[in-house]
């Protein structure tokens, strides 16, 4: 089923004051946020040419729940059956942080199948670190083993064309897009020629095993039913404005979606976390209707499980 994309340029929300930074699918250029003709109109972010209903709803529900906050997001949506996507400002790149740990992971799991093997149980331990508590030691040491060849030839591959590789060791400022790591969770949960299909559910075991202190963002609203992966990143630049991520993968009965949400220029880590969380409540409710919300549905978008508003370290403190 072909999917159609739309990616808008425009910024959805107020920015704050200077006194406070899938597989397949044709991709279409950045566009302003606007019908032409109709200013005061703006463009429906997701399109489905078999469920335009549904994709109707699911923009009007995405520009709702960032209505009026802070800073810069981008969102991108794909549900593979219904053959929807959804594009918020899916080309503005945004410094990576922990969220870049799931590229690594797939360049590893590439690497081993190029060699033709498993992967060795010294890069299990080092993946399974890296991924579910998002140990930064364990990400220095297969961004230096892998190397920025391998780590870029990937990225190629993967489709992730407007990602850059952080300078020398400094993975977390990656600049990645919300087009991009759509097209890497992709990889994950859809057969393809890159992964292998034990690789992938490798991986997405992973991702699904992520402690619980780390398992907001995208997750929230998650309905019964349905398993959740995911990865966050959370970095603020400069000692003042925070730059908060998630990106997760969907899977049920019947059910196969993914949702990225970056953001940047964000007063402080849980009120990036609270926008991230608006979303994917829109996202969950519109594409599982009737569903009862399994996971974060009371959390109000607060950081959750007593998360520090701390750095996650994948940029050492200055940079």
């Amino acid at each position: 089923m072909p999917l159609i994309v739309l990616a808008a340029g425009a910024a959805l929300s107020a920015p704050v004051p200077a006194s406070a930074g899938a597989e397949g699918g044709p991709r279409m250029p950045s566009v302003p946020g606007k019908v032409p003709g109709e200013p005061s109109r703006p463009r429906n972010p997701c399109r489905s040419k078999d469920h335009p209903e549904i994709a109707e709803r699911l923009g009007a529900r995405i520009r709702a729940a960032l209505a009026g906050r802070a800073g810069t997001v981008s969102v991108a949506v794909a549900d593979h059956g219904r053959g929807l996507r959804c594009a918020l400002a899916a080309d503005r790149r945004y410094d990576s942080a922990s969220v870049v740990k799931a590229t690594v992971l797939g360049a590893l799991l590439r690497r081993a199948a190029d060699e033709h093997r498993a992967p060795t149980a010294a890069e299990r331990s080092l993946a399974h670190a890296m991924i579910t508590r998002s140990d930064n030691r364990a990400a220095s040491t297969l961004w230096r083993s892998l190397g920025r060849e391998r780590l870029a030839r990937f990225a190629e591959r993967a489709g992730m064309s407007r990602t850059v590789l952080g300078p020398g060791g400094y993975w977390g400022l990656t600049q990645i897009t919300a087009h991009d790591q759509l097209e890497l969770l992709a990889r994950f949960t859809r057969h393809n020629d890159l992964l292998p299909d034990r690789a992938r559910a490798y991986a997405l075991r992973l991702l699904r095993e992520v402690v619980p202190a780390q398992g907001w963002g995208t997750p929230a609203g998650c309905p019964h039913g349905v398993t959740a992966h995911v990865k966050n990143g959370w970095l603020p630049r400069h000692g003042r404005f925070w730059r908060v991520h998630s990106i997760g993968a969907f899977e049920g009965p019947g059910r196969s979606y993914t949702i990225v949400v970056l953001t940047r220029d964000t007063p402080s880590m849980a009120y990036g976390v609270t926008t991230i969380e608006r979303v994917a409540r829109a996202v969950h409710r519109t594409l599982n209707p009737g569903m009862r919300a399994a996971i974060g549905d009371d959390a109000a978008g607060a950081a959750p499980g007593g998360v520090p508003a701390a750095s996650d370290g994948s940029v050492p403190p200055g940079r």
